[in-house]
């Protein structure tokens, strides 16, 4: 990729036409994760927070979010999705830049359509609502939590064929 394709010749920026791309199966993997207090962490892993499951809500959100790309992106295109699948695994306490921040909770999102247009942004789109829930629910307990390391993992479909991120990147 050389060029920024929402932006006409005249600088203006535009919905990418994809009419005329071949319909193939499309799949996207994001991940991030959201850190925070390691007592933060034992109240999600532990079933004991006052409002309810945060992961299993998390989840849900994490699909919404997929599902609701077009309405928050400005040129994502609405998407039929076929498949979105969340993971919401807790990481136990681990060495980190801040002696304060050292557990997290990692959410991955695997998205998939038959289109004519990729779905890297709906995973990505995933993964943030996610962890913006975890925080959402917690921020009473944790206001010092940090949502970070969001990024591609994986894209599979289209013209470009198949991407995946370095191990190291």
């Amino acid at each position: 990729m050389s060029e920024l394709t929402h932006f006409t010749a005249a600088g203006d920026a535009h919905m990418v036409d994809v009419g005329a791309k071949a319909i193939t199966a499309r799949r996207a993997v994001a991940e991030g994760l959201i850190r925070m207090q390691p007592t933060t962490l034992a109240l999600i892993r532990d079933g004991g927070h006052a409002k309810g499951d945060v992961l299993g809500i998390a989840r849900i959100a994490a699909i919404m979010g997929a599902k609701r790309t077009a309405d928050l992106v400005p040129l994502c295109h609405p998407l039929a999705l076929t498949r979105v699948e969340v993971e919401l695994e807790p990481e136990p306490e681990s060495e980190s830049e801040s002696e304060s921040e050292t557990a997290a909770v990692r959410c991955r999102a695997t998205v998939e359509s038959q289109g004519r247009t990729g779905v890297e942004m709906e995973a990505l789109c995933a993964v943030q609502v996610g962890l913006l829930t975890v925080y959402d629910m917690c921020k009473a307990v944790d206001r010092g939590m940090t949502i970070d390391s969001v990024r591609l993992l994986e894209k599979q479909g289209g013209r470009s064929g198949h991407w995946r991120r370095e191990a190291d990147a």
